[in-house]
């Protein structure tokens, strides 16, 4: 299991297109992907769940990844976020 903390950078937080874009991402990997985010923790892979989640802009989200190719996974969810989530 790996994990590690990002910022969301979207000036409206992890809204359907954004979240949209995590699922897409996240499943592309075999490794179980979630985040944590206050007292929750979201499914990266389902987009109800992460707009459930309700992170807006600022907020800081653990992002865990656990499997086979979870090293990847990590890095490449860590990144979109980094980018802006397409936006």
């Amino acid at each position: 299991m790996v994990s590690q903390k990002a910022v969301i950078k979207n000036p409206t937080g992890l809204h359907l297109r954004p979240a949209g874009i995590l699922c897409k991402e996240a499943m592309q990997y075999r490794s179980r992907i979630t985040f944590a985010f206050r007292e929750n923790t979201a499914n990266a892979k389902s987009v109800l769940s992460v707009l459930g989640a309700c992170v807006k802009c600022g907020d800081e989200i653990e992002i865990i990844c656990e499997g086979p190719d979870e090293n990847e996974a990590l890095s490449a969810i860590v990144k979109s976020i980094e980018d802006g989530l397409g936006e």
